[in-house]
């Protein structure tokens, strides 16, 4: 799974790159149509995050992928992860990830395991050695302005996210990112599994990011070993 997650790279240090510069493989940045925001601690499903898609371009969709059969952004429940062990054949997905697969930057995310009490005491996952993580991503516009949506893919969890959540967000390496977009003849479908044991850390935060409304790098401070 993957409920939030968290994006804190540009303008954070002095001559810092770039998001639009570190996912080019090339001497020349891509075209990006988002603007500068700024890092976010606390991205939230329903709200609009930058996506790559083909041609290394960065463009802002809303988390929460919806079918074509929704009349409403809210006909049906919120789909913001979609199962790699069903990816292909839901109605829902299986266009989107033969021809509209996308990547979703993040440098973090989080996880929830339940307290003796039932309160829920967060976690954050982090890389081991990359400034960020790409999971793998769907899209698709919808409606008759053509909303732009999407979705992270999940799968079976891997051993160091296992011991909080029995699933996890599809992280791709470098090296796959453009065999998930589809700029090579390679299939996709491989790469839809856990990431390597060590590529991923992770420790307690503060219950304040319970709240969808927090915000601010206090939330990914460490309360310390658990």
């Amino acid at each position: 799974m993957c409920g939030r997650f968290v994006l804190a790279l540009d303008g954070e240090e002095d001559g810092a790159p770039k998001l639009s510069e570190l996912i080019d493989d090339t001497d020349t940045a891509p075209a990006n149509d988002l603007p500068q925001t700024g890092p976010r601690y606390n991205v939230c499903p329903t709200q609009t995050i930058p996506v790559v898609v083909p041609g290394r371009r960065l463009v802002p969709m809303r988390w929460g992928f919806l079918p074509h059969w929704y009349k409403t952004p809210t006909d049906g429940p919120l789909i913001i992860n979609a199962r790699a062990e069903t990816i292909a054949t839901k109605p829902a997905f299986r266009e989107a990830v033969r021809m509209r697969r996308c990547l979703i930057p993040a440098t973090g995310f989080y996880e929830w395991t339940k307290a003796e009490d039932g309160s829920r005491l967060p976690w954050y996952f982090h890389p081991t050695e990359d400034r960020f993580i790409m999971f793998a991503g769907v899209w698709q516009d919808w409606g008759p302005d053509a909303l732009s949506t999407c979705a992270i893919v999940s799968c079976a969890a891997g051993p160091t996210m296992a011991q909080v959540h029995h699933r996890e967000p599809v992280m791709l390496a470098r090296e796959d990112w453009a065999r998930w977009l589809g700029e090579t003849d390679e299939k996709a479908a491989p790469l839809m599994r856990a990431a390597p044991e060590d590529r991923i850390a992770r420790y307690r935060v503060d219950k304040a990011v319970n709240s969808n409304r927090a915000s601010g790098p206090d939330l990914i401070a460490p309360l310390g070993p658990m």
